[in-house]
């Protein structure tokens, strides 16, 4: 450096050190060249300490970017927006605001970045009152017919429920560039309008990725998911190139519908376009919505190799493979893996069970039996990690020991827990005693019923009371109960079953007939029950007060009717265990 002093000058030694700034890619020679600034005497140099600064600011390092502001000479509007625009990246989008205050206390002009700067932080930050303040500015100071300053208007109001005042925005617009289109379009879809966001997008001159995904993640993440997979499709045929937002949309909506072909094409692709092409490996995220949507169509084996592969796995990760595990009644793989995740080397990585965590791994103990354990996990919970247990977690093990035989304990737990108990947990605990045949502790969760759920609430657990008492022949007070029911106003609504096939829902009650395919239906059922019956079944029917023949005969097809085929239109329908 200072063979280079002599042979051109402190300019020279200026222009170096901004050509090297150019070209700074981390903060350690960011600091080596603020180092040889001060050692060639040039600090008074704003514009080169401008660029300190804001690489300082852009990469976080608030004190030192603080630091050299402070000893700027008069600070321009750039260096000023500068800092201006890195807070309001940050995780302080509000000292934004702050910033511009002493800006213009200082006398310095802001200009239209200025002011897109602070949209954005308001946005962020949920500033509402700010940036309405802002907005007026910028009308009075005539910044409204630019472009950046208008996007940002619109981002703002459409991030805080006031899409009517972006799409006001937006109209007065006289020029709009496809991120001012995707600004109004995010702004339809956060408030649930998808109409609007359709005709939005149909109008749209341009669009590129971030249009279609909004689309796509939008109707996906609000329940819309075959239309969601429906845009993927359009998507697709307009050889839009998919990023991994949009295939993390397609792929949970895949597990909502258990489209398990269009996952696994989303699959290959991803190993075959991200990892064979491009070398960039899926994300963490992308690969946590593989793991998703395999489990919730059953597939639990590839979610595992999906699992096993990651180089990097998130609490998300860990998660998604237990509550998989656990779903599948797999509770000694759930739980061998939750152990995993609790081991040194896992930890070393950041990896922390979370609440959801213990949802599912106590979901799997319950499933699979294992009440020691789940003890120990819940018990861990407060203790080890000092996660206080919710009302899903009380139900987890109220369910656990209702299943095992161990009511009297359930019951004490309901009881002392410092949470209102809900329908859930009294329902857990009838469960465990028509499992167990105990009419004894049903007759005491009987008030409990009537006195702390509402009508619709108890509808279903004062039948299940019911049909415990029948199982004990009890029959008084199975008419006890059904009295009960009548002058509370407890109508009970038929049993109804529904399954989705292609993005259709059907749907049946007892006795239903409704169905183009009744015919076809009840002749499998007939072929199921034989069959059940032939190898030793006999269905429980003489406690369904209520359940007329043809409703038995749905009961009895959901366990007998495993792995065997039928045919229907030419297709071939298998029955899965």
């Amino acid at each position: 450096m200072k063979g280079l002093v002599r042979a051109c000058g402190k300019r020279g030694v200026q222009e170096h050190l901004l050509s090297l700034l150019r070209n700074c890619n981390n903060v350690s020679n960011l600091i080596q060249i603020h180092t040889q600034v001060v050692l060639n005497a040039l600090s008074h140099k704003n514009i080169i300490i401008a660029k300190l600064l804001s690489f300082y600011a852009a990469s976080g390092h608030f004190q030192h970017a603080h630091h050299l502001f402070e000893k700027m000479d008069n600070p321009t509007t750039t260096v000023w927006n500068h800092v201006i625009r890195a807070y309001a990246r940050s995780h302080m989008p509000w000292k934004s605001v702050e910033c511009y205050s002493h800006m213009v206390s200082a006398e310095a002009e802001p200009d239209a970045s200025t002011y897109s700067s602070l949209l954005s932080a308001c946005a962020r930050g949920g500033l509402i009152k700010e940036g309405e303040q802002v907005h007026g500015t910028v009308l009075v100071k005539g910044f409204c017919s630019n472009v950046f300053v208008d996007t940002n208007l619109i981002n703002f109001y459409a991030r805080h429920g006031g899409v009517e005042r972006a799409r006001h925005v937006f109209d007065d617009m006289t020029h709009r560039s496809v991120v001012s289109w995707n600004s109004i379009l995010v702004g339809y879809v956060r408030c649930g309008d998808f109409d609007g966001a359709r005709r939005v997008f149909d109008a749209m001159p341009c669009r590129n990725v971030v249009s279609w995904t909004t689309m796509v993640a939008g109707c996906a993440q609000n329940g819309k998911c075959r239309q969601a997979l429906l845009l993927f499709g359009e998507m697709r045929r307009a050889r839009v190139e998919l990023d991994q937002v949009a295939l993390v949309a397609a792929l949970s909506a895949c597990a909502e519908l258990g489209d398990l072909k269009l996952g696994r094409w989303i699959h290959w692709y991803v190993q075959h376009w991200f990892v064979a092409r491009k070398q960039q490996q899926p994300s963490v995220r992308l690969n946590n919505a593989l793991i998703h949507m395999y489990a919730s169509c059953g597939i639990i084996h590839e979610a595992y190799q999906v699992f096993v592969k990651m180089p990097q796995k998130s609490t998300v990760s860990w998660t998604s493979m237990i509550m998989a595990f656990a779903k599948q009644g797999l509770g000694k793989e759930a739980l061998d893996l939750f152990k995993t995740m609790l081991s040194d080397d896992v930890g070393v990585n950041g990896v922390r069970p979370d609440e959801i965590t213990f949802i599912g791994v106590l979901c799997a103990c319950s499933h699979a039996g294992f009440v020691g354990e789940g003890r120990q996990i819940f018990a861990s919970m407060k203790h080890t990690w000092g996660i206080s247990p919710r009302i899903e977690h009380y139900g987890c093990m109220v369910d656990l020991l209702s299943r095992a035989g161990f009511l009297d304990e359930a019951r004490g737990l309901i009881e002392t827990m410092p949470l209102k108990p809900n329908d859930a947990l009294w329902g857990a605990l009838l469960g465990g005693c028509r499992i167990h045949k105990n009419s004894e502790i049903a007759s005491q969760v009987e008030n409990k019923l009537v006195s702390e759920l509402n009508i619709d609430q108890a509808a279903g657990y004062l039948v299940l009371l019911s049909n415990i008492y029948a199982f004990g022949e009890r029959w008084q007070d199975v008419i006890a109960v059904r009295q009960k029911m009548i002058e509370m106003g407890v109508k009970k609504p038929p049993g109804r079953s529904w399954i989705q096939i292609n993005g259709v829902v059907h749907n049946f009650v007892a006795g239903d007939m409704t169905h183009k395919n009744s015919s076809f239906i009840y002749e499998i059922l007939r072929d199921i029950t034989k069959q059940a019956n032939l190898e030793g079944y006999k269905p429980e029917i003489n406690v369904f007060l209520d359940v007329e023949k043809a409703g038995v005969y749905f009961m009895v097809f959901r366990v007998a009717g495993k792995g065997r085929k039928y045919e229907l239109a030419g297709s071939v329908i298998q029955f899965r265990s």
